[in-house]
């Protein structure tokens, strides 16, 4: 099967993909229950272009994490993605990474950024191996010289798909210019645009496997939809579902601006698992259960009639109970709990941690009817004690 080159001067373009929040079921996932993730409209966006016949280069420039690094093309280890065993093409599924292929690629990869402190240096090593490791698996050498410019306004490890968002638009990018998906239009119908999502989520995951090792694919399989999932992880496998009715919801995302370890929240639960295996079992069932809860309400309420005001108090009090049952896992923080002191005392809606906790972010669904104004109001009271706040929406198409 042959790749169609891409024009010797293809015109510049830019692609974009959000980033996540967990909405319901962190922590409890780890141990079978459900877990709600949706998309935000925090993006990252990758400006992509074409350089002229002499200049048969790529260049990987992300601007802020301070990544910038040209690679001859004719230098690349192409023998070795070009092998008849290791070739892939653009319709192979590939769902663990190549060891030969993953060595190949390394010294690359090591090229990058020596100068700088190994922590953020080791941030550059495993950005330039997924982008290296998508490049030559469906690229070619006699493609032309092209610079690829990611911009991204999602912090980086904070639990918001940061990197899968990055993933995405680096896979889109590359199966764009082998001309293997198109943009949006007229005549595109619904089954061959899933079609080539899932081909974008596809390769997407192959990136976070070069970034994560073992990713679970909701991160990757959100900001490729754009769209919310299910995600449930047993013994065996790990299942995500679309939720197709997701409602469009206002949303707060606030920063703590405390570092956190998500191994170590992780590890604390499994701990007091260990520990009170019967209580603690029974807090993670109770997280699960409101999981459940709040898709039913999803699937089922009125969100775009008169019965959006009584399915948005459901939901925020199943919001308010999933904290709550964090909390007693010990996972919250007390930066965590003033943001839920704040927005309880000004009454414009429901709080939760997302992600790990233990710092890091929380997330406010809005009351009805809220103000501007009252939100601007909280936000200076968020300033004032160091807090950082984001106005997002929920599942925001494309």
């Amino acid at each position: 099967m042959e790749r169609r080159l891409s024009s010797p001067m293809a015109p510049t373009y830019l692609v974009s993909a959000p980033g996540k929040v967990i909405v319901f079921g962190e922590h409890a996932a780890v141990f079978g229950q459900p877990a709600i993730a949706a998309a935000i409209s925090l993006r990252s966006y990758l400006l992509v272009t074409t350089l002229s016949k002499t200049q048969h280069t790529i260049r990987l420039n992300f601007r802020d994490i301070g990544l910038d690094h040209t690679w001859d093309i004719d230098t690349l280890p192409w023998s070795v993605f070009q092998q008849p065993s290791k070739k892939t093409f653009y319709n192979s599924l590939v769902t663990s990474l190549d060891p030969e292929l993953s060595d190949a690629v390394m010294p690359y990869a090591e090229a990058v950024s020596k100068n700088l402190p190994e922590k953020q240096r080791r941030i550059h090593v495993r950005s330039a191996t997924a982008f290296l490791y998508l490049y030559l698996s469906l690229s070619s050498r006699e493609n032309p010289g092209v610079t690829y410019t990611l911009r991204s306004t999602i912090p980086i490890g904070a639990g918001l798909g940061s990197s899968a968002s990055v993933c995405v638009c680096l896979s889109t990018a590359l199966l764009l210019q082998i001309r293997t998906v198109s943009g949006p239009h007229e005549e595109q119908s619904q089954a061959e645009a899933d079609q080539q999502i899932e081909r974008i989520n596809q390769w997407a995951f192959v990136g976070e496997l070069c970034i994560h090792g073992e990713p679970s694919g909701v991160d990757n399989t959100v900001s490729a939809g754009g769209h919310a999932v299910l995600f449930r992880r047993t013994s065996f496998e790990s299942k995500v579902t679309r939720i197709n009715e997701f409602p469009k919801l206002r949303l707060l995302l606030v920063d703590t601006r405390q570092t956190r370890s998500t191994a170590a929240q992780v590890e604390k639960v499994r701990r007091l698992k260990t520990d009170f295996c019967t209580l603690t079992g029974s807090i993670l069932d109770g997280i699960g259960q409101a999981t459940n809860s709040a898709l039913d309400i999803i699937s089922s309420a009125d969100f775009d009639g008169g019965g959006r005001r009584e399915a948005l108090e459901r939901l925020g009090t199943l919001i308010r109970i999933n904290h709550g049952l964090l909390v007693s896992l010990g996972v919250s923080h007390p930066r965590l709990g003033r943001i839920c002191e704040l927005v309880d005392h000004a009454d414009v809606g429901w709080t939760k941690l997302t992600g790990a906790g233990g710092g890091g972010y929380a997330i406010t669904l809005f009351r009805p009817d809220i103000t501007n104004e009252t939100v601007q109001e909280l936000g200076r009271k968020f300033a004032a004690e160091g807090f950082q706040k984001c106005s997002v929406g929920l599942q925001l198409a494309w």
